[in-house]
Order: C-alpha cells, then structure tokens, then sequence
C-alpha cells in the first residue's frame, strides 16, 4: 500500500470511529444461552461497537461475570502497566487476574461465547441476566440477580444512592 493508501485508510478507520456512539449499558434483559455456551447481547449494548472490538469477561468476587468493554478495558490497561515489576503482590494479583479473564468479542448474530468456568463461578445453567451498569454490564443467574435486586431496592435504594452522591 503506497503512501496515500495508508493515509486513507487512517482516515477511515477514524471517521468510522468517531461515528460510532458512546456505549452506555442500561436496562437489564433475560436471555438463554445457546447449546455453545453463548449469550446474545442486546443490540442497543452493541450499536456502539465495532466487529473488531474486544471486551474482557471476569468472574467477580460477588458471583457474576463482569463485563469490560474497550474503553474500561484501556483504563485497566493503564492501571495494571502502573504495578511495579518487582512488586510480586501485585504481579501475582495480575498473573491470577488474567488468568482467569476471557477475550471476548461479538459474533455475526451479535452472541459472545462463555466457558464453563464462567458459568460455574456466576451458577448460569440456561439462563442468565444481562444488567447494564452504564459503563459495563454484567451477567448474573437470575436466582443471584432476584437477590441483589432485593437487597438494593425500597429504602435501601435511597440509602445507597445517597451514600454514592448521585
């Protein structure tokens, strides 16, 4: 590719970049895995994207998958380049991190592909819950989403909004 080639083709990838929206993950939705362990992504979640973006998938502490998409995926980038090599707490903290994070993107049919020690660690079985948390989302079995939706709303719901300033 010559010299203009090149320029070009820099221009369009970033005029298809900045076409694309802002991602934001609202709303929660209910969906089944397929027989390959895969679940559909609601397709509002996914118009901010492209076929090349890559999100990280990782089983969090409480019990779900947490759901990094790119831009919070480069905000980790910058946080785990800051840790020192010689600091081995940390790099053991990153070494069983990523060992247990996933690289996932969107299929044709708009479906990311989960494994089964995902699905074990957040007890999906068949069905699972998709829950926007504005800058990623989550996946929950609905038996563990019936339990933070109950543990987080009437009263409680106030109490915490309060206690995060919004």
């Amino acid at each position: 590719m010559g010299r203009y080639g090149l320029y070009w083709s820099k221009i369009a990838s970033l005029s298809r970049m900045t076409l694309l929206p802002t991602a934001q993950y609202t709303g929660h939705f209910r969906h089944s895995l397929d027989d390959k362990n895969r679940i559909t992504i609601p397709s509002a979640w996914r118009s901010a994207h492209g076929k090349e973006d890559v999100f990280l998938a990782t089983p969090h502490p409480d019990g779900f998958i947490a759901v990094l998409p790119p831009a919070e995926v480069e905000k980790l980038r910058e946080k785990i380049a800051a840790i020192a090599l010689s600091d081995g707490a940390g790099q053991d903290f990153v070494a069983r991190f990523f060992a247990q994070t996933l690289s996932l993107w969107f299929d044709k049919s708009g479906r990311m592909s989960l494994t089964p020690e995902l699905l074990a660690h957040s007890e999906i079985t068949k069905d699972a819950v998709l829950v926007g948390t504005l800058t990623k989302f989550h996946i929950y079995s609905p038996a563990r989403w019936d339990k933070t939706s109950e543990r987080t709303s009437g009263e409680n719901f106030g109490d915490l909004m309060s206690r995060l300033g919004i």
